[in-house]
C-alpha cells in the first residue's frame, strides 16, 4: 500500500507529467487542428505516468514494471493508429500520432522519477515540433523558389 505521504510526493510526478504533456499538446492543437490536441496529450502523459508509478510502487515488489510499460506502449500504438488519416494516397496526422507516442514515453519517464530526462525530452520534442518545422518549411520554400527560377530560365532559353 502506498502511504499518504508517498502519494503526495508521487502526485508531483503526475503534475509534472501533465505540464510537460500540455506543452506538446498545445503545439499540436495550434498546428494540426485535429482531435489529438492539448487534452489528449495531457491525458496520455498523465495516464502513462500513473500506470508507471503504480507498477513501481503499488504492488509491493510483486509486479513487473516492464510488463506494464509494454502494455502502455501497445495501448498508445492503438491510440496513435486512430489519429492517422489516409486521404487518397496521402497520410495525414503522422506527426500528431508520433507526438502522442512520445508524450506517453515522457509520462513514463516522469513516473520512474527521471524528471530531468523528461524535461530535456520535452524540450527536444518542442524544438522538433515548432522551430524545426519552421526551418524545414523555409528550406522547402527556398528549394521551390530555386526550382521555379531554373524552370523559368530553361523556358526562356528555349524560346
Amino acid at each position: 500500500m502506498i502511504t499518504l505521504e508517498q502519494q503526495f510526493a508521487l502526485s508531483l510526478n503526475v503534475l509534472l507529467a501533465g505540464v510537460l504533456s500540455a506543452l506538446i499538446g498545445i503545439d499540436r492543437e495550434q498546428r494540426a487542428r485535429n482531435d489529438a490536441g492539448l487534452r489528449t496529450h495531457m491525458l496520455v502523459g498523465i495516464g502513462s505516468c500513473l500506470f508507471t508509478l503504480l507498477s513501481i510502487h503499488a504492488f509491493g515488489g510483486n509486479g513487473d514494471p516492464a510488463r506494464v510499460a509494454a502494455q502502455i506502449v501497445s495501448g498508445i500504438g492503438f491510440l496513435g493508429a486512430g489519429v492517422i488519416i489516409f486521404r487518397g494516397r496521402r497520410v495525414h496526422n503522422l506527426t500528431t500520432a508520433a507526438s502522442v507516442w512520445v508524450t506517453a514515453a515522457i509520462g513514463m519517464t516522469v513516473g520512474t522519477g527521471a524528471w530531468l530526462l523528461a524535461i530535456v525530452a520535452t524540450l527536444i520534442v518542442w524544438f522538433t515540433l515548432d522551430p524545426l518545422r519552421k526551418m524545414t518549411k523555409a528550406r522547402r520554400e527556398s528549394l521551390k523558389a530555386v526550382e521555379d527560377a531554373m524552370a523559368n530560365e530553361n523556358g526562356d532559353a528555349e524560346a
